[in-house]
């Protein structure tokens, strides 16, 4: 089994390495893909459990293989699941596998909804990783409702000002988009201690066939021309003071 891979699709557009440390999550987001894509029901997959008992000894392994072969690349934690989820308070399997990876030359980029669950592993992140928070809406209400189990807004939001004030390099993930003004509303909250984001839409959910996508690609592009971030077409590229609009909402500028 190949614990850190190249994502595929949609991902890919995330990261060109991943490693997921939890089978299942129990932030419960209706909008999520990962229970089709490991193939499992919504309740199977809200009881999230380790991926196996040597996921750690194996990734060890692993990460040396990739050292010698030259591939140490930066690896993105976690797609199909979230590295700071309830469980990760428990087994802190999160904080081990950051230990791993650094080890053996790697680096790391977190994308979390777990909020402040977080800083417990700040200091083990360098200028060289980074931390990613998805943001989706402003009124604890609808993220209650739409993301149950994940930390509200403004908690994500305080986590990811904490990491950029300590030096990490932070970015935002706009996706998925559920309503297009508060995405907007939420980047001119945030754009002075984000270094990057990443936009995208809604996928797999009635609710995408009524947002105007023409609309929203246009405003967000003109919103982060104005505040001073420039549009990286390359996402293995993203730097600071960047953004990046994926290829589902690109289209829409054509």
């Amino acid at each position: 089994m190949t614990l850190i891979y190249e994502p595929t699709g949609r991902a890919r557009e995330y990261a060109a390495l991943a490693c997921n440390i939890y089978k299942g999550c129990a932030h419960g987001c209706e909008y999520c893909f990962a229970p089709g894509a490991t193939h499992r029901t919504r309740e199977e997959f809200s009881q999230p459990a380790p991926r196996f008992n040597t996921f750690l000894p194996d990734l060890h392994f692993e990460a040396i293989k990739r050292l010698n072969a030259g591939k140490n690349g930066r690896v993105l934690l976690c797609f199909t699941c979230d590295p700071y989820q309830p469980l990760d308070d428990e087994l802190k399997l999160t904080r081990e596998t950051i230990r791993i990876l650094h080890r053996q030359g790697h680096k790391v980029t977190v994308l979390t909804k777990g909020g402040k669950r977080a800083l417990r592993d700040l200091d083990l992140f360098t200028p060289a990783d980074a931390f990613a928070t998805t943001l989706t809406f402003l009124d604890a209400d609808e993220s209650r409702l739409w993301e149950p189990g994940a930390a509200l807004p403004f908690e994500r939001i305080e986590t990811i000002k904490e990491f950029d004030q300590s030096g990490i390099p932070t970015w935002v993930s706009l996706e998925p988009v559920i309503e297009p003004e508060t995405s907007l509303e939420l980047i001119r909250l945030t754009h002075t201690f984000v270094g990057a984001y990443k936009v995208g839409t809604l996928n797999h959910h009635p609710l995408a066939k009524t947002i105007d996508w023409r609309k929203f690609a246009a405003d967000a592009v003109e919103l982060l021309d104005s505040l001073g971030y420039g549009r990286q077409k390359d996402p293995d590229k993203l730097g600071l003071a960047e953004y990046y609009i994926k290829r589902d909402l690109a289209r829409w500028l054509e």
